[in-house]
């Protein structure tokens, strides 16, 4: 369900709806403002939930708070995609990426909807593997570019790469295999470990199997990709890093699973990492959060989980429910 806070956002969904379409997902979209008409937007995400709608894509721009009132009033992840109208777009991603704890959306770069739609696909592909081999195929571009090389004097070399372009894509028989755990997370140095911990709690709360590590892909390149080999049948990856937060990036590259990012404030309050997190260039979105905000990271991740997994969705409804008994 795409759901745009204004009909001027549609060049932004544009992008949404057609990355949704090469990939075969089906979709509708809406307009209803999280301002001007309140009740329509819960209305549509409460049905749209209790009609079995996997996820829901958040368009805004401005006072972006849709995609958070549409977090607000459903169980299923919400991609939000912050839209450029004032100020470059900052005022949309703070509102949309800075949820409480208890309402996690999935943000992505600022007019970024191919990316919105992008990871929305990954979501329903943890369970669903015609959707990620679709994924897989649209990621490896270059043949398409190959096409439109047609000068007197293009060579084509053959590099040793070439005979590794499916390196990359996940073994599909993994994903159900009981042995693996569902969750990665990754800490990029151990001043992330105060928000890392804060992830794994939840998780184990929920009662979601997790490895977890701290590795810098700077420090470490060689292990780095060691670990991301070893870890490639997990489901989901979780990223906390701090400063130039190069550890999503570095994790994006290794893999077309979903990839929770969570920026840490070391230094400039953590804006340095947001925004190295989150605009990350098309095809390649990170599921950034607000800063420190590793709780949020374990909830979204149970979110993707619980599309397909009974267990997952119970644990994830009771845990919310005790939040809110608590707040």
């Amino acid at each position: 369900m795409v759901i745009l806070g204004s009909a001027s956002d549609f060049k932004v969904a544009e992008k949404s709806i057609g990355i949704l379409e090469i990939l075969g997902i089906s979709y509708d979209v809406r307009v209803a403002s999280a301002h001007r008409t309140h009740e329509k937007v819960k209305k549509i995400v409460e049905e749209s939930t209790a009609n079995g709608v996997e996820v829901f894509i958040g368009i805004a721009g401005l006072s972006a708070h849709l995609p958070g009132i549409i977090a607000a009033n459903t169980h299923k992840p919400v991609v939000g995609v912050p839209v450029s109208v004032k100020l470059g777009g900052l005022d949309a991603l703070f509102a949309t990426v800075q949820m409480p704890v208890g309402a996690p959306v999935a943000t992505v770069g600022i007019d970024r909807g191919e990316n919105g739609a992008i990871l929305a696909a990954q979501m329903v592909g943890i369970h669903d593997p015609l959707i990620r081999t679709k994924l897989s195929k649209m990621r490896r571009d270059e043949e398409k570019l190959s096409e439109k090389l047609t000068g007197n004097h293009y060579s084509r070399h053959s590099f040793e790469i070439d005979e590794l372009e499916d390196s990359n894509e996940d073994n599909l028989s993994d994903y159900d295999d009981p042995k693996y755990p569902d969750v990665a997370v990754i800490a990029g140095s151990y001043s992330d470990i105060k928000v890392a911990k804060k992830t794994t709690l939840f998780l184990e709360k929920m009662k979601i199997s997790y490895v977890t590590t701290v590795m810098s892909p700077i420090r470490h390149p060689k292990k780095f990709e060691s670990y991301m080999e070893e870890t490639k049948a997990v489901k989901i990856y979780i990223a906390i890093s701090g400063l130039s937060a190069h550890v999503t990036g570095a994790v994006v590259a290794f893999t077309e699973k979903p990839v929770i990012g969570v920026p840490c404030a070391i230094r400039l309050d953590g804006m340095d990492a947001l925004l190295s997190m989150v605009n990350m260039p098309p095809g390649v979105p990170v599921a950034t959060l607000g800063i420190d905000s590793g709780g949020n990271a374990a909830l979204l991740a149970a979110e993707m989980l619980g599309m397909g997994n009974y267990r997952i969705k119970h644990e994830l409804l009771m845990f919310k429910d005790n939040m809110n008994c608590q707040g």
